[in-house]
């Protein structure tokens, strides 16, 4: 029996650079992303992720370095690449004459999808995007989220192994967001996709791992629970609380040594304090807590609720240590 083929990463990339006269937009960047995964790709602004993106398509030459999909190298492939990947630039740049479903039957045609399943294809991707209703308007016509969801249909419609969506949710509102969210989650296992956006809740939400970078260089890649522990290190809870002040910091000590109060509220009118507590240790400590300030005298515990830091709390965190090593001073 033949031995099982390990297929290729849908996306591999390694030591990639990009410069703009001797300045470097992306500096040593390497990534891999496995085929059915759905990766979220965030930065801050400038930080290099449209031109990685866009060096991913093919649409910009690098410097240095490799970029392959599904085995194929970009640089020397550029028509392979393009039957391997459906791409939606931010501000996607669509036909402002053609109506909705004649501008994916011509993209269609394009993108070598045969004639005869062209038409039960553009319905497809009608249902997926929520668009059957506008099928037949002008594409000029359309508000902002529908013409969002028209470049999100003209990306999958070929049934690429690639898709790169940049800011795919930019201008929608909370309803047309959840679509967009359904919709990406269902290409999961059957196309690979790679999403940049600002919208970190729904990245959070839709993704199964993430890559941070920051002034051209990955700062951080994991799941974001991964993330969570390594770049921030450490639980939080909440908690409520009035009596004995002062004893606070003694008692939580007693039930875990790094349990460290990191924030105080003013008492309310009912005298209760808000607090922040923070640790090293991962696992939950809800139980301990619980126990050693409701069997307490000098204390009244009204609420007591863990944390969980979000991934902006992770891409902050990320971000900043970066800025912190560019920023800080050097001595001779």
């Amino acid at each position: 029996m033949p031995e099982d083929v390990t297929p290729p990463p849908a996306i591999e990339v390694k030591n990639l650079v990009k410069s703009y006269a001797g300045v470097a937009a992306v500096s040593d960047v390497s990534f891999t992303v496995q085929p059915g995964e759905i990766i979220g790709f965030l930065g801050p602004n400038g930080a290099g992720k449209s031109t990685t993106m866009r060096i991913l398509t093919g649409f910009l030459p690098a410097t240095s370095g490799t970029v392959n999909l599904c085995g194929v190298p970009v640089a020397s492939n550029p028509d392979a690449i393009k039957r391997l990947i459906g791409y939606m630039p931010e501000n996607n740049p669509l036909p402002e004459d053609m109506r909705v479903s004649e501008y994916l039957y011509y993209r269609g045609r394009l993108k070598e999808v045969p004639r005869r399943k062209l038409s039960d294809r553009i319905d497809e991707v009608l249902e997926l995007c929520d668009l059957k209703r506008v099928r037949h308007r002008i594409i000029g016509k359309l508000s902002k989220g529908f013409r969002q969801r028209v470049g999100i249909a003209e990306a999958v419609l070929a049934e690429p192994a690639v898709i790169i969506m940049d800011e795919p949710t930019i201008g929608l509102d909370p309803h047309q967001i959840l679509i967009v969210r359904d919709l990406i989650a269902s290409l999961r296992g059957r196309m690979t996709v790679l999403i940049s956006s600002h919208i970190l809740p729904e990245i959070e939400v839709t993704c199964d791992r993430v890559v941070i970078i920051n002034q051209g260089r990955i700062v951080a890649s994991g799941t974001p629970n991964d993330l969570r522990r390594e770049i921030l290190g450490h639980s939080a809870y909440k908690l409520e609380l009035s009596g004995e002040i002062a004893a606070l910091a003694a008692v939580i000590a007693q039930v875990e040594p790094t349990l460290a109060i990191t924030g105080q509220s003013e008492a309310d009118e009912a005298g209760f304090c808000t607090f922040h507590l923070t640790t090293e240790r991962d696992e939950s400590l809800g139980e301990e807590l619980l126990h050693a300030l409701s069997n307490d005298p000098r204390f009244r515990l009204r609420g007591l609720a863990r944390e969980r830091p979000s991934l902006e709390d992770v891409f902050l965190a990320a971000t900043r240590r970066t800025w912190e090593m560019v920023d800080r001073p050097t001595h001779k």
